[in-house]
């Protein structure tokens, strides 16, 4: 039998199985072979139950038959089995070796960080755009991943102060940082500069739910989110100064899962504690199951090195907890409730045995601004391990509730975020903090307003490119899109622009949404934004002044 008619007869056999069919009778490669190397029973049965695949793809050891999930792979993978017009264009081309390979196959390459990790850059930079593309896989050999992790240009540098908005005239350490752009690539580039100097790191990153609310495109698939953390969490260590903490907000989804995979990065003598943090009141939380009620996200703490972390105890003013605990007996349990004979005079505050509940409604209190993370929940952790001055790292910016709390404290921050909705929001906030804004913890800590914050963003080379590919609304915009890139853009070494140029018509039969997806495969990936050793190269066009302010950021000025 014919390889040819063995990929029909696989293909009418899977057919008949939902799970490997999409909704449109795509069948699923990914699922397929996913199955097939977990060994799944369902698949297995299916193909014993066919002679001629049973016979391809088990061979007989000892009287006991032994599925070959190598082979099967290979073949599933083959590119004559499923041929959609877009995989065909994507061979006509040139996108396979020279055997007629895929290229993600070849042990010549890996895989590339801002795919397969699902980096959020990808190009979104809108709150609606939460895309399928952020799986891609693209290919670096592996010689050039250092291009893609090195330093890059920053520009469109603005300074905020109580006098209002400014141009940037110099770069300093004490400077407080906002950075649009890629985390990952932010955090490498950071490196230069702050490496052991950050004295606390708190970041709030998708919770992999797939269907909440939270701006990013959290839906991934775990072993990605796992890859996702990793990178960036190995990053964060490095940066941490030998006596700094961090602490990562999760929820059920998969709080488990980082726990395990943050004990291999500082390991488990530096896993200091599980933090209960309460979300949801019976009288409010919305978001009830049909079982029990789940209304509270954990956050981990770690220290870089447990012998030399710095933890201050503060506790909860006395008059706060007594309004509370007294004021309300009848709803708190009894461990929840001040005992009025614990008391430091001195300090004016009570000495308390409390669990989850009070504490987090007193940390949730009524001047926190709504769909904001609380901002004494986040002083708590600032004052435990901080002084004035010491630099707090927030890489999954948000709304800016770190960079508030940590101005009105008088610590140095550096804040990254790439959604264009979230760093409006955070900049309108940070400006307000500026101006004397007293919501939150303004009060408590005296703030009357001062300070400034320095915003400015990653440099983009090939990234336009991609945001004008994502936004573009017709064929015709892509086509353009092309010949710009032809003419501009750093393509990938796969691509041999003559065989596009060649193949035009089939492109052009393509779907809009394949067409988009093909015309980014072709940019080359470690050019999404300007590194800073090509920052002369003329086809860039970096201003003298971002130039001078970039080496000012890595080197110093101060």
């Amino acid at each position: 039998m014919t390889n040819l008619s063995l990929f029909h007869e696989l293909e009418k056999l899977l057919r008949q199985n939902s799970r490997y069919c999409s909704e449109e009778g795509i069948l699923l490669k990914n699922a397929i072979i996913e199955d097939a190397l977990a060994l799944y029973p369902e698949l297995i049965r299916m193909l014993l139950s066919h002679d001629r695949l049973k016979a391809n793809f088990f061979t007989s050891v000892d009287a006991v038959l032994v599925f070959d999930k190598v082979k099967f792979q290979k073949f599933v993978m083959n590119k004559k089995f499923l041929p959609d017009s877009y995989t065909s264009f994507k061979n006509k081309i040139g996108l396979t070796d020279s055997e007629g390979n895929f290229l993600a196959e070849s042990r010549e390459v890996v895989l590339s960080w801002p795919y397969k990790d699902c980096v959020l850059e990808g190009g979104q930079t809108k709150e609606d755009a939460r895309r399928n593309e952020v799986f891609w896989n693209e290919i670096l050999a592996p010689d050039e991943i250092n291009r893609l992790t090195e330093p890059k240009v920053l520009t469109a540098f603005k300074r905020y102060d109580v006098d209002g908005e400014h141009d940037v005239t110099s770069v300093s350490s004490q400077d407080n940082l906002v950075i649009k752009g890629n985390n990952l690539l932010v955090l490498h580039s950071l490196l230069r500069r702050y490496e052991g100097k950050i004295k606390l790191i708190y970041i709030d990153p998708p919770y992999n739910t797939g269907s909440d609310t939270f701006g990013y495109n959290d839906k991934f698939n775990r072993s990605s989110w796992l890859t996702f953390m990793r990178n960036r969490l190995l990053l964060a260590k490095k940066l941490l100064a030998p006596s700094g903490a961090i602490y990562v907000q999760l929820d059920y989804h998969q709080a488990h899962y980082a726990k395990v995979l943050l004990d291999e990065i500082f390991g488990e003598d530096n896993f200091q504690r599980e933090i209960i943090w309460r979300i949801g009141w019976l009288s409010g939380y919305k978001t009830l199951d049909n079982n029990w009620i789940r209304n509270h996200d954990t956050i981990l703490f770690y220290s870089k090195d447990a012998s030399q972390l710095e933890f201050r105890k503060h506790y909860i003013p006395r008059s706060e907890y007594r309004d509370i605990a007294q004021g309300n007996s009848e709803r708190y349990p009894i461990e929840d409730v001040w005992n009025g004979n614990e008391y430091d005079e001195l300090n004016s505050v009570a000495i308390v045995s409390f669990a989850g509940e009070t504490v987090s409604k007193l940390l949730n209190s009524n001047d926190e601004v709504k769909g904001q993370k609380s901002e004494k929940l986040i002083e708590r952790i600032i004052k435990a391990h901080t002084d004035e001055g010491d630099l707090v790292l927030d890489f999954f910016g948000g709304t800016g509730t770190t960079s508030a709390v940590a101005m009105k404290m008088r610590r140095r921050f550096i804040i990254v975020e790439q959604l264009d909705k979230h760093m409006d929001i955070m900049c309108r906030r940070l400006k307000k903090v500026v101006d004397g804004d007293q919501s939150g913890i303004s009060k408590r800590n005296a703030w009357k307003g001062g300070g400034s914050f320095l915003f400015c963003e990653l440099a983009k080379a090939n990234q336009s490119l991609v945001n004008d590919i994502q936004c573009a609304s017709s064929c015709d915009e892509l086509e353009c899109i092309w010949e710009r890139m032809n003419k501009t853009g750093f393509l990938s070494w796969k691509i041999r622009p003559e065989s596009v140029n060649a193949d035009v018509k089939v492109f052009s039969d393509l779907n809009i949404e394949e067409q988009k997806r093909f015309l980014i495969e072709c940019l080359d990936k470690n050019l999404l934004y300007i590194p800073i050793s090509e920052m002369d190269n003329a086809e860039y066009s970096v201003s003298d002044t971002d130039r001078r302010l970039s080496m000012e950021f890595y080197e110093g000025n101060d």
